[in-house]
């Protein structure tokens, strides 16, 4: 495994920071599996005193559902659902939107248990998509190479009506009293997406709070369905702010009478719902320092090491960049979603595709993932592959037919993940086992249910993907 890169913190520092602003409590926010933030709210000198907060280690055991599988305690986690230290990174201190005297910040778990599983002491840091994250990235600067990541998010905006039928889904009214919904799909029309201004308005305003770097915004290829881009960053502030802005759109969303839905397949007669990610790399101290194009703008063996990469450790990715079910329905009943880990120069088909560019923008598109997505581990998978490629010196492969076939069911890429070397030395045996075992918790808890889709998928993922 790589080695863990413990997060500190500057105690002086926090206090000097919160003092200034005068907040009075701070929301602590901690990332798991799923899309849900987890946390508590705590005033603000207890947080300074504490130097964080304490959390119950049964969290990392948490499905989307609240389930646990009860085998991992005792065995990675601890058997009597022990604390764990919620350790605040500063440079994720925010003021929260919308909430007078009160600020978020992201935190990481810290504390360490003997494991019964490993025969040694695990740390709760070795649990932490963040973490895992913040481990591959240090393995690019050894290697003297930082990354550039920007993603594109897709989203449904919805409501829940009752039928004869039960519970059925449709397109969200931007208000009460507004125009008519939806009754096709309105691919790029500006007229339906000035219905929804108030919503982006407020949406925009509370990212900028937070330092999330939106772009612009547009109708999608779907019934109801948006898409928001984001501007370049560094690996970690994009995830964290991908985490963030998928919380503010279910809570703003909610505010003005809809659900803003990440879910992968609402709809299965529509296409699903993507996370894509653009990857560059450069090189540190370089005149030219983009490894992926010459300076006459032509791509590099590097790039094709980095695909070579991508490709030759897909099949056990999937289990992160699909982690539901429903997320199969988008590979399996796909509409421009891919199904073979392919490639091809501008070619939206292919699961990794190099968008038309300069060399300096020069950049890999990784379109596997789905809306439900975790962005740590999306981007702390996809950046590990991409590694190994460059450190192998591969060459990819070019053809539908050469590139292996993706999983088409979250227990084949579950498999497919438990055996992948290069994924357990990035992410960590603890936390690979740990996920796989949580989503295969959720998977049997799924198919005990008479209507799978409806009872489990439509009841819980619409909300909470």
């Amino acid at each position: 495994m790589a080695d863990i890169v413990p997060l500190t913190l500057d105690s002086e520092a926090l206090r000097a920071e919160l003092e200034s602003t005068g907040v009075r409590s701070v929301e602590c926010a901690l990332g798991d599996f799923t899309a849900i933030a987890r946390g508590k709210i705590v005033p603000t000198a207890d947080l300074i005193s504490a130097g964080g907060c304490k959390m119950p280690s049964v969290l990392f055991g948490m499905s989307t559902t609240g389930g646990a599988p009860m085998d991992l305690f005792g065995s990675v986690l601890p058997k009597g659902y022990g604390d764990m230290h919620a350790l605040p990174d500063l440079a994720t201190l925010a003021p929260r939107p919308g909430r007078r005297n009160e600020a978020t910040v992201i935190c990481e778990p810290t504390g360490r248990w003997f494991s019964s599983r490993y025969e040694r002491e695990v740390d709760a840091s070795e649990l932490s998509p963040r973490a895992a994250l913040r481990r591959v990235v240090a393995a690019y600067e050894s290697q003297g190479l930082e990354a550039s990541v920007a993603p594109e998010l897709e989203m449904f905006l919805l409501q829940r009506e009752e039928g004869g039928d039960g519970i059925r889904l449709c397109g969200a009214r931007a208000r009460p009293g507004a125009p008519a919904r939806e009754a096709a799909c309105e691919q790029y029309s500006l007229e339906r997406l000035a219905h929804f201004e108030p919503f982006f308005d407020d949406l925009y305003a509370a990212a900028e709070a937070l330092t999330i770097p939106l772009a612009g915004y547009q109708h999608e290829a779907a019934f109801t369905q948006y898409e928001v881009n984001f501007y370049p960053g560094k690996p970690l502030a994009m995830a964290d702010a991908v985490f963030r802005f998928k919380r503010l759109a279910r809570e703003i969303a909610a505010r003005h009478g809809f659900l803003a839905s990440f879910a992968a397949k609402p709809f299965l007669d529509q296409p699903g719902t993507g996370m894509h990610w653009h990857f560059s790399v450069q090189r540190s101290g370089e005149a030219w320092p983009h490894l992926f194009a010459t300076p006459q703008g032509a791509s590099t063996s590097a790039l094709m090491h980095y695909i070579a990469g991508l490709q030759s450790h897909a099949r056990g990715a999937m289990a992160i960049f699909a982690p539901y079910d429903m997320a199969f329905d988008r590979i399996v009943m796909n509409d421009a979603s891919p199904t073979h880990a392919n490639w091809g120069d501008d070619d939206r088909h292919a699961a990794f595709r190099i968008p038309a560019s300069s060399g300096p923008g020069r950049r890999v598109e990784n379109r596997l993932p789905g809306g439900d997505a975790n962005p740590y581990l999306t981007v702390a998978a996809t950046l590990a592959m991409g590694l190994a490629g460059l450190n192998a010196e591969r060459l990819p492969l070019a053809g539908q037919h050469e590139a292996s076939a993706l999983p088409r069911s979250l227990p084949e890429a579950l498999a497919a993940l438990e055996a992948d070397g290069a994924l357990r030395k990035w992410l960590g045996d603890p936390l690979v086992d740990l996920y796989v075992a949580v989503k295969r918790h959720e998977h049997a808890e799924r198919q005990a249910l008479a209507d799978p889709r409806r009872e489990w998928d439509l009841n819980h993922l619409i909300e909470l993907a």
